[in-house]
């Protein structure tokens, strides 16, 4: 059985593509709404994109030659031939939430904690939403200016999130870390205020419990109707103080065992973790704590949704728990972005649009020479098991957009085809299988990232900032003609002008402070 790999090279006697094979997603909440007149303009400029070279005819390398011997030793890709790529979806945004947190701190993050699909999926994209239940499927690109490289962004939207009262009623067990070292500020503070305002937030008809665990677990507050008992839960949240270590493993199973003696039909239930992550007593091993809770996982579908909290902060522990507890995880450091969090994010993810969902790519081999998937290292899923709905995928919920871009080196004279992008997900209550697919043509690249549209370009300027940051610790891959920090920051405030997006202008200002630390 095939395994996917971060890069591919495409024999080039390889058969033309058979069946229409699969993508990932990117949902978006804005208009397209760059020209090519911005491309223009950011060439001119200093700081701007660089100008691509010639899409036709600019092909003097000779027959055989490779990325390596036509000097660019920087990006090496392992010659295994093979046109698809795999990977389960993925909504986490934590790593891009902890490396602004270490950054404004006037620290790098550890390489190893920056995923950039995490990057790439904090910021909003422009891609159509499907009127119902399932996925719109978005292939674009954009040629850039090392030789016959291209970045091709894959997308995925659900639909948009609907009112709060046409949801399915909650079931939420808060599992809330109350170790020594949640006292610094910025933690259980910052818990107790999110919980507050989501208690005041949440609908009559739904539901909430309380968990803390330090050295120990214990239930603070079972099951409970928000319908007039908001003062209770008011008074069960400010009474949270913390006290030793870090037993998360208890946590979980006190949480665990709590959701499901409270669970209810018909409603949503789900684990909410907020910690530090940093487990220093009993279980510390994700498998061995997920090994046991699985039953409330798989028999009740009970999901997970980690919230990251504090300055030092266990984002291993946190994302390979969320990664295989059918969740997603997100980072907090600011009563504002607890706000976002609780009041918005929170009640937005509470329905599922999907479960399982995975994505595949497949590149066309008359027309792609290379291609490498930026990020998603721990999503890969085997080819074979793309339509094997016993295989773990992602959990998807309404007004999500899932991003994959990729690095791919066309053939000099491509023509036609290049890719295929195809998502599968599942029925959240029936469990019946659906797939729903997206091409991109050559012709369809636009001739330049500063070309393309600012969705796109927010975009790129993501993964080039989480590909700065992780250079350490890479396997010697360089995303194609990287700006340098200090442009990379003046492309991200133009970009921030033309969209009015305040997330993108936190972006730059953030790689402004990156750009003074390396």
């Amino acid at each position: 059985m095939k395994r996917h790999r971060n890069g591919r090279r495409l024999g080039g006697g390889m058969l033309a593509l058979t069946a229409a094979c699969a993508l990932l997603a990117g949902c978006g909440g804005g208009a397209e709404d760059s020209t090519a007149d911005r491309g223009a303009d950011a060439q001119e400029n200093d700081g701007g994109w660089p100008a691509p070279d010639a899409p036709e005819g600019g092909g003097d390398r000779a027959e055989g030659d490779t990325a390596e011997d036509t000097g660019s030793d920087e990006r090496r890709f392992a010659p295994e031939p093979d046109h698809l790529s795999t990977f389960a979806l993925d909504v986490d945004t934590a790593s891009y939430g902890y490396a602004r947190r270490s950054l404004a701190d006037g620290t790098l993050p550890d390489p190893s904690t920056v995923r950039p699909e995490e990057f790439v999926n904090s910021f909003r994209q422009d891609y159509d939403r499907p009127g119902g239940d399932g996925f719109t499927v978005t292939v674009d690109g954009a040629r850039t200016g090392d030789d016959d490289w291209s970045l091709v962004r894959v997308g995925l939207a659900t639909r948009p999130a609907g009112d709060e009262e046409d949801r399915p009623p909650a079931a939420l067990t808060f599992v809330i870390d109350i170790s020594g070292s949640m006292a610094e500020p910025g933690r259980l503070d910052l818990a107790r205020k999110s919980l507050g305002m989501m208690t005041d937030q949440l609908r009559d008809d739904d539901s909430v419990a309380l968990v803390t665990f330090s050295d120990e677990a214990e239930e603070v507050l079972p099951m409970t109707r928000l319908d007039g008992n908001r003062d209770e839960i008011h008074d069960a949240v400010d009474s949270l103080e913390t006290r030793q270590s870090t037993n998360l493993g208890a946590g979980m199973d006190t949480g665990y065992d709590t959701a499901v003696e409270g669970l209810r039909e018909g409603a949503t239930n789900r684990v909410v973790l907020i910690s530090d992550a940093l487990a220093n007593t009993g279980d510390t091993d994700p498998d061995t704590i997920l090994e046991n809770i699985a039953d409330a996982r798989t028999e009740h579908g009970i999901t997970l949704f980690g919230v990251g909290v504090g300055s030092d902060y266990g984002d291993d522990l946190m994302e390979r728990l969320a990664d295989r507890g059918d969740g997603h995880t997100t980072y907090v450091s600011t009563t504002e972005e607890a706000r976002e969090v609780f009041t918005e994010q929170l009640p937005r993810s509470i329905d599922l649009t999907a479960r399982d969902a995975k994505a595949q790519v497949a590149f066309d081999p008359e027309n792609v020479e290379e291609f490498r998937l930026i990020g998603y290292d721990n999503r890969e899923v085997a080819d074979d098991d793309f339509r094997d709905d016993g295989v773990d995928g992602g959990e998807i919920g309404p007004g999500h957009t899932v991003t994959a871009l990729y690095a791919v080196r066309t053939a000099p004279d491509a023509a036609g085809h290049l890719a295929t992008a195809t998502v599968r997900w599942q029925d959240p209550d029936s469990r019946a299988p659906h797939e729903e697919s997206g091409d991109l043509e050559a012709a369809d690249l636009a001739d330049g990232v500063g070309g393309a549209s600012d969705r796109f370009q927010v975009t790129a300027v993501a993964a080039y900032f989480a590909d700065a940051l992780r250079r350490e610790d890479s396997d010697g891959t360089r995303l194609p003609d990287a700006p340098a920090l200090d442009d990379l920051a003046g492309i991200a405030h133009d970009l921030a002008d033309d969209t009015g997006d305040e997330a993108v202008e936190d972006l730059a200002d953030t790689i402004d402070d990156a750009a003074g630390l390396l």
